[in-house]
């Protein structure tokens, strides 16, 4: 196989450890959940990570340490059956400056290259092109209201919750404000006579032309396109984005209709200016943080999409 050409080399010792941190962050996540869900219980903001995005616990759970990395000791070994993992064999060894006969395993960049080919260019596309545009920090939250507007015509979302404002007042809401989510995934739950009030219609097809980063979902979904490109990306970076994704569900959902106090998630009210303002503010921090991470995203699957370029695979990219 051909190694980057700058290459990492973690003995045992130092990724053993790494690999133990890992698994007790993700734990304090992870564990909860399948608690409940063994009960036979839901949680409005806690479940969503897990439920929403097609990421399983048991994968989060797995270690990765990137490209360019090279796992060394017995215990590496036990990955030469992962997908997108190789064990050296002498030659890929001695690129490594290791000597014959080491046990040594790698990310094996050329067949991810070759069987993610699309997925790879529609996150680069995705993640570039949302980092060039000018942030937006107009919604308000709204698409959340759109989802349970005239709800009583359709199949009630969150059957288990109550809305703050009750159903009237939830409409009202939604009617004397305007409606502007410009993010496809978020106004796909729309109830059907919410569809109409939203100023501008995302779709698959224009996701790539409307993604723009002061868009909650939008940096939320920075943790759906980390994981995606494992084992390309370390487990470390596709964790930022999980919190990251976590925090930012807590405050959108604070700042949606439903009543969720008893929760442990006070209201961010966003039918008052004062609300509105909170809102703002949090939002703006979060897409900071959002486009700091993006850069990561890029700067660490740089190699893959040079290789990729070089490769000549086809295709634009599908989501």
């Amino acid at each position: 196989m051909a190694l980057a050409s700058k290459l990492r080399l973690l003995p045992e010792e130092h990724w053993l450890p790494l690999e133990a941190a890992h698994h007790e962050r993700v734990r304090r996540y992870a564990d909860p959940y399948l608690e409940r869900r063994s009960a036979g219980k839901k949680h409005p903001v806690e479940d969503f990570l897990f439920t929403y995005y097609t990421q399983k616990p048991g994968q989060l759970l797995r270690w990765h340490s990137g490209e360019g990395t090279v796992l060394c000791g017995r215990r590496a070994a036990e990955r030469a059956d992962w997908k997108y993992y190789t064990l050296l064999d002498d030659a890929g060894l001695a690129a490594a400056g290791l000597p014959a006969g080491s046990t040594a395993v790698a990310f094996d960049r050329g067949s991810f290259v070759a069987d993610r080919a699309e997925a790879l260019r529609f996150a680069a596309i995705i993640l570039s092109g949302t980092s060039a545009r000018p942030a937006q920090f107009a919604c308000f939250g709204l698409h959340e209201w759109a989802m349970v507007y005239r709800q009583d015509k359709f199949s009630l979302r969150h059957e288990y919750l109550t809305l703050r404002l009750g159903s009237e007042g939830t409409d009202t809401v939604v009617e004397e404000n305007r409606i502007r989510c410009s993010h496809f995934d978020a106004f796909r739950f729309y109830t059907p006579d919410a569809v109409p009030l939203n100023e501008i219609t995302p779709t698959r097809e224009n996701q790539r032309f409307m993604e723009q980063p002061g868009c909650l979902h939008a940096n939320m979904d920075l943790y759906k396109w980390a994981y995606k490109l494992v084992p390309a990306l370390p487990s470390e970076l596709v964790m930022d984005c999980f919190e990251l994704s976590w925090r930012i569900r807590a405050m959108d959902m604070q700042a949606s209709p439903y009543e969720l106090s008893e929760w442990g998630y006070p209201a961010i009210r966003i039918e008052t200016p004062e609300g509105k303002n909170e809102y703002v503010g949090q939002q703006r921090a979060f897409a900071a943080e959002a486009q700091e991470l993006r850069g990561r995203l890029l700067a660490e699957l740089q190699p893959v999409l040079e290789l990729l370029n070089a490769a000549g695979h086809p295709g634009e990219g599908k989501p």
